[in-house]
């Protein structure tokens, strides 16, 4: 018994014990995260898009497409349609960056499951060894 709680004490005070629980702390923060970026991703991804489109309609489908000049508006009016491209522009910015971040996160996830993997092959081939 005394034995027995020597050794446990020697490998809690051993590096690459502590190393270990380190990574897996940091592994589960990662996780966590993963998660939070997924769903601003996706709303990020909805949101653009959403605006992409109707700015797109008010731009291009409704006055080109349709014909449609003006309702209360002149929607061919220089600067609001100065003021719509630009809104465009941010609207796409807004929905790369949503596509960027949830490819990110999904790579990131990839790898950290190939990292788990791993580990319970390396776990299994030292239980079995011992």
């Amino acid at each position: 018994m005394l034995g027995e709680m020597n050794r446990n004490m020697s490998e809690d005070n051993d590096p690459s014990v502590s190393i270990i629980e380190l990574q897996e702390e940091f592994i589960q923060h990662i996780e966590r995260g993963g998660r939070k970026i997924r769903l601003l991703a996706l709303i990020a991804i909805i949101a653009g898009a959403y605006f992409a489109l109707n700015y797109f309609i008010q731009l291009v489908v409704l006055p080109y497409g349709l014909g449609i000049t003006s309702e209360t508006v002149n929607l061919v009016d220089p600067s609001l349609v100065a003021i719509g491209a630009i809104s465009l522009v941010i609207s796409l910015m807004w929905l790369y960056a949503g596509l960027r971040d949830l490819a990110f996160e999904r790579r990131i996830a990839r790898r950290i499951k190939e990292v788990r993997e791993l580990q319970a092959q390396v776990a299994q081939k030292y239980s079995l060894g011992k």
